[in-house]
């Protein structure tokens, strides 16, 4: 059964137009023709063959006004500006923070670039810089959000809105970076219970959902209660839907997660570890998702 869905997946699409321009969850296959008009210009992961413009690469399609390129499915994280990240601290330097982003090279976090605790509103000083680790230490996750892009690709992020800052009490999740949609916003509260934010970067963060009351507290202030058994399932249940969307090509968002969830209700949590059973609920989920986009 696995290595029949699998074959489905990647074969009889319909060819790619102008028309679906949002309909980017499709994965395309070297050779695969992407589309037959003249009007677009040919990107990277592309190339031209009797008229059709054509990938040649495993990805997926991305059309900037009349410019169509692919990303492949395995590869670095190449940053913009805006993109809300999940990230690892690998190092603490002088006045700033050495970030794991999945890109190729580490990013970076000023110190000036972060809210104080409590909110205060001043220039940082020696004794700011010397409370660092205080605030991140080496191995933290957190959230943030892409400031600037350097000229050797490296990243420039900040923490200035309370919404990010340092992540406890859940589980990350990493995926194709090419397999994360480009949505408004990127934190989601879900109905089954649980927060997730959905890194550009293919890191996603999944934990139980909490009254975020953080006025004033910085985005450094964790909650370290236990978590319930209850929460605790539902959590990994939801990472290996993640995980069972990736595993069959499926663009990740709010929506299709939720697809995922209502497909693996008929499982264990522990059964969605099944390979055969997450090829299921991943080839479901698609399905069901290429009905709502129709």
């Amino acid at each position: 059964m696995t290595s029949n869905i699998k074959i489905n997946l990647l074969i009889d699409k319909p060819k790619y137009t102008a028309d679906l321009g949002d309909n980017n969850y499709r994965v395309f296959t070297p050779g695969e023709s992407i589309t037959e008009q003249k009007d677009f210009m040919r990107g990277h992961g592309t190339y031209v063959e009797n008229g059709e413009i054509k990938s040649s690469v495993v990805g997926v399609v991305k059309k900037i006004n009349k410019l169509i390129s692919v990303i492949p499915m395995k590869s670095k994280y190449t940053g913009e500006i805006g993109d809300v990240v999940v990230g690892r601290v690998t190092e603490i330097q002088k006045k700033r923070w050495k970030i794991d982003t999945n890109s190729r090279l580490d990013s970076v976090l000023l110190i000036s670039s972060i809210n104080l605790p409590g909110g205060e509103l001043r220039r940082r000083n020696a004794e700011d810089e010397q409370s660092m680790r205080k605030l991140l230490q080496e191995e933290d996750l957190l959230s943030a959000e892409v400031q600037n892009v350097f000229v050797d690709g490296s990243l420039s992020l900040h923490t200035r809105s309370l919404k990010y800052g340092k992540l406890s009490q859940g589980i990350l999740v990493s995926v194709s970076p090419s397999l994360i949609k480009r949505r408004k916003t990127h934190f989601h509260n879900l109905p089954c219970g649980v927060s997730i934010i959905i890194g550009n970067n293919g890191y996603v963060w999944v934990s139980p959902t909490v009254n975020v009351e953080l006025e004033g507290q910085g985005g450094f202030t964790q909650n370290l209660e236990a978590v319930s058994k209850t929460d605790r399932e539902m959590i990994v249940r939801i990472k290996n839907c993640i995980l069972a969307l990736s595993s069959c090509y499926v663009m990740i968002y709010d929506t299709s997660i939720m697809l995922a969830y209502e497909e693996s209700l008929k499982y264990e949590p522990k059964d969605l570890l099944n390979q055969d059973i997450m090829y299921e609920v991943g080839f479901n989920a698609k399905q069901r998702l290429l009905m709502v986009n129709q």
